[in-house]
């Protein structure tokens, strides 16, 4: 099961009273496929849907509805439902009830008190989708028109959910894909195990960045170090190729020498611990900056350049 499923069979155990029934459907309705004198068409992919809307319209106008289903195989193995209601009578009757005209717009008469979620469901049953939080955050609804889209951005920003609207090839969209957003909305339509789900896979995600950057971070120490001491293994090793040598060196920077030369994997802090007399970290560094100086005189001498 999707998580879109996931949501509509929360969406579905909330529409329990007739208030809540009445608004669900209005948001089915408005936002199918076709709401006209002559014909009430919607298409749904969702088997929630097609759970739904045959028992909503029976439940709200009787069972005498003449409710079609019409179906269609799809490539990826899916079905697609194409629900019709094409009797006049009952055409004229849904609409009347709904106040649903030829521009179709949101009628605030049609929402009971506290039965704005279940609208909002209804709309999301009928033309709503939610992408698995594990791969993205995305919620949209598709309308059938700009002033549907619209408006249902108004009742969102009511709601306290801010919206995006983009126009797409025959249909308008509004997204979310900011989590809390998501979340926020889906709480509202009655979801909020969804939305459980959701915050755990964001904190999921928030511990495994987490994890990863640190790691990260490691791998940048790590290599800084290797880098490092490469180059002090380098300048070393130029020394020891110049008359004298390391015997040129002060004591205590030809026993740093000498310790490198045998633990060229080491950190500094780890060569400050086999020094015969320990110092600190900056004082170990310094004392490479030492070595690093007397190389480079050498190989200036020496006419030799190295990167």
């Amino acid at each position: 099961m999707t998580f879109s499923d996931q949501v509509r069979e929360c969406i579905r155990s909330t529409i329990n009273n007739h208030d809540r029934r009445f608004a669900c459907l209005y948001g089915m309705l408005l936002f199918g496929r076709a709401v006209t004198r002559e014909e009430i068409r919607l298409k749904s992919e969702s088997a929630v849907f097609d759970a739904v809307f045959p028992v909503l319209i029976k439940t709200v106008f009787g069972a005498g509805v003449p409710l079609t289903v019409e179906t269609k195989p799809r490539r990826d193995g899916g079905v697609l439902h194409i629900y019709r209601i094409t009797q006049e009578a009952f055409v004229t009757q849904i609409r009347h009830t709904f106040h649903v005209h030829e521009e179709r717009c949101i009628d605030m008469r049609n929402l009971p008190v506290n039965s704005m979620g279940a609208f909002l469901g209804g709309v999301f049953l009928t033309c709503g989708t939610v992408t698995d939080p594990n791969k993205e955050y995305h919620l949209e609804f598709t309308a059938p028109t700009e002033r549907l889209c619209r408006e249902l951005c108004d009742l969102l920003y009511s709601v306290g959910v801010h919206p995006n609207v983009t126009k797409r090839r025959y249909s308008w969209s509004a997204y979310l894909k900011d989590s809390e957003g998501i979340g926020d909305l889906l709480t509202f339509m009655g979801a909020q195990k969804c939305t459980l789900d959701l915050i755990d896979i964001k904190i999921d995600k928030e511990v495994k960045n987490k994890v990863n950057r640190m790691n990260n971070c490691d791998m940048a120490n790590i290599d800084k170090v290797i880098s490092a001491a490469q180059r002090q293994c380098r300048d070393i090793e130029d020394i020891i190729r110049h008359d004298g040598g390391l015997q040129k060196l002060s004591p205590e920077l030809r026993e740093l020498a000498g310790l490198r030369l045998e633990n060229p994997h080491l950190s500094l802090q780890d060569l400050c611990e086999l020094l015969e007399k320990p110092i600190g970290r900056s004082g170990v560094n310094h004392r490479f900056r030492r070595i690093a100086a007397v190389a480079q005189t050498y190989r200036e001498e020496m006419g030799e350049i190295y990167g």
